[in-house]
């Protein structure tokens, strides 16, 4: 069991006397209602009830939208809606979701992300069979901002079950992401919230690797859950600052004691490379193909800063020479128009 701190915030259990549902789908919003229509209807198209499910919107003061008119409209009162007096941040708000949540089983589900058919029985299924794991998450679909589906995440095994050293495995990179996975929520009662040293990006990770060296956890090979990258997520606007990776090592920091002590280091540096290698041959495509050289050189410089490994300096070859010819034809053409 991992002490509290200064950085999670204490989760306390629900009070004696209050109804406890089985389900807790808590949806963090922050200007993105264009997509919470999406959300709610394949959450609506599962409902259980309201004896057997919490449904409620979380939103953190959102400015540019009214999430509470898209709960009025879909909900019809099966919703509730919460909005934060002010703006407190990602990780404060997913600890809102936290506090706020009276089931035993709590999922996290993102505005601007949606569930498949059969999640939540299948979901329940798991913690019915296997009592003693403390999360289960299924197989996920990357989808883009108009909803098209990208690409599946690779198959962490050829069964549904009990994952094998998934300590080991999720501590050197994040194989899961928030819209996959349920928590028992004296899990979180034990172990805290989400970690407020990290700024804006994998915050859930830290949070996936502190389970896993205190439970068994599970795994459906079925893909019920989408989750959407598009520019204009906090994944795509930290990712042109430098922030995602500079908030990934700090992670690796912060894991590093949660880790069997013979192999902690080589874990934490095989994370760092693998972090490293993310940077440069996932987030730079992407910003190339906008034209933004500006966050490709960023991501290169950071990159270097997590990792220097002889794999990291192979990749980076290559694409630095591209960066080059690219800088210099932007140089150039500045010049020639001025």
């Amino acid at each position: 069991m991992h002490e509290q701190n200064l950085y999670r915030e204490i989760i306390t259990p629900v009070p004696d006397g209050v109804t406890r549902p089985l389900w807790s789908v808590m949806i963090p919003t922050y200007n993105c209602a264009n997509y919470l229509r999406e959300t709610l209807a394949g959450i609506l198209a599962q409902d259980l009830g309201p004896e057997v499910m919490q449904i409620e919107v979380v939103d953190d003061h959102s400015t540019q939208d009214d999430p509470a008119a898209i709960v009025e409209e879909l909900g019809r009162g099966r919703v509730s809606f919460y909005r934060q007096p002010e703006n407190v941040g990602a990780i404060k708000n997913f600890n809102t979701c936290l506090q706020r949540s009276r089931g035993h089983l709590v999922h996290l589900l993102h505005g601007d992300d949606c569930v498949r058919d059969g999640f939540y029985w299948k979901m329940q299924r798991a913690f019915d069979e296997k009592a003693e794991i403390g999360a289960a998450f299924c197989r996920h679909i990357f989808i883009d901002g108009n909803s098209h589906w990208l690409f599946l995440s690779d198959l962490e095994q050829s069964e549904s079950g009990i994952l094998s050293n998934w300590l080991e495995r999720i501590a050197v990179m994040n194989l899961l992401q928030p819209p996959s996975i349920v928590v028992r929520r004296d899990v979180y009662e034990k172990l805290g919230g989400f970690d407020s040293r990290i700024c804006c990006c994998a915050e859930d990770w830290e949070m996936w690797v502190r389970i896993a060296a205190d439970y068994p956890v599970w795994y459906d090979v079925e893909p019920l859950a989408l989750y959407r990258f598009h520019s204009a997520s906090l994944t795509g606007r930290c990712a042109r600052t430098g922030q995602n990776v500079r908030d990934l090592c700090k992670i690796i920091e912060i894991i590093q004691p949660y880790l069997p002590a013979p192999i902690a280091k080589d874990l934490s540096r095989k994370s760092r490379e693998n972090w490293a290698l993310y940077a440069i041959k996932d987030i730079t495509p992407q910003m190339f193909a906008v034209g933004d050289l500006s966050a490709v050189t960023t991501q290169i410089q950071e990159a270097l800063r997590c990792s220097c490994s002889l794999n990291i300096i192979k990749e980076l070859t290559p694409l630095v020479l591209q960066l080059g010819k690219l800088w210099l034809k932007k140089t150039v053409n500045t010049a020639a128009r001025g």
